[in-house]
């Protein structure tokens, strides 16, 4: 069918240019213009158009069944989408604009990793509270962690779970604070103080899982990945 509506619009733009031509010529005589011809121009004119929205449309269509056709597994997300730089603006420009004070991120520390083709960044909040990041060959960020240091019976809460909150809304831009809350929610941490050392907690949204988990009494990590 594409095939048709191209030979369509070829034959009809041709012709078209053709009769407009000789229009054009019979005009320049000074001969009066037959009737026929501004009949046939105009049809002509009428078919490559046809034909051209006929191509298009078909074209548009086969792109999208394409698409469509693709297997999830080929169009998920292969990372943040972000480098360790954009990364700290986006996470120091969530705590501006909700007002977290305390979290602010001065200044990345770049680790050197043992791996060839990766690398690492850290920072330290407190003593009981840390940020690690690992990164692609490409710069692009493929895994966040927060690392506490604490008693794991008491209550979560306090700066933890405003650093967690944090660094949803970090890797979602289009989320609130209360959509923030609501993958906190669905990890656990809301219903329950997190207070067994077996403790994990997993939520996915948007191609990256958040997950939570109780190490022993004295250690919890949150961590970001993107879902495999």
């Amino acid at each position: 069918m594409q095939y048709l509506f191209t030979t369509l619009f070829i034959l009809g733009f041709i012709t078209f240019v053709g009769f407009l031509i000789l229009m054009i010529l019979s005009i320049r005589k000074g001969n009066r213009l037959p009737i026929r011809y501004i009949f046939l121009t105009t049809a002509c004119f009428a078919i490559a158009l046809i034909g051209l929205y006929g191509t298009l449309t078909l074209s548009s269509n086969s792109t999208q069944s394409e698409i469509d056709q693709t297997p999830s597994s080929q169009i998920k997300l292969s990372g943040f989408h972000m480098t360790a730089d954009e990364f700290k603006n986006k996470f120091n420009g969530a705590v501006g604009k909700y007002r977290l004070n305390g979290l602010s991120i001065t200044r990345l520390n770049i680790l050197d990793s043992s791996e060839q083709g990766t690398g690492s960044f850290e920072y330290v909040f407190n003593d009981e509270l840390r940020l690690v990041g690992a990164v692609n060959a490409d710069e692009s960020i493929q895994e966040v962690r927060l690392y506490r240091t604490g008693d794991t019976r008491k209550p979560t809460g306090g700066i933890l779970l405003t650093a967690i909150a944090t660094l949803i809304l970090t890797t979602n831009s289009e989320y609130s604070y209360n959509d923030a809350q609501d993958v906190i929610q669905d990890i656990g941490l809301l219903d329950r103080d997190v207070n067994q050392p077996d403790f994990d907690g997993r939520t996915v949204r948007n191609g990256l899982e958040y997950r939570f988990s109780v190490q022993d009494h004295d250690h919890s990590i949150f961590k970001i990945t993107v879902e495999k």
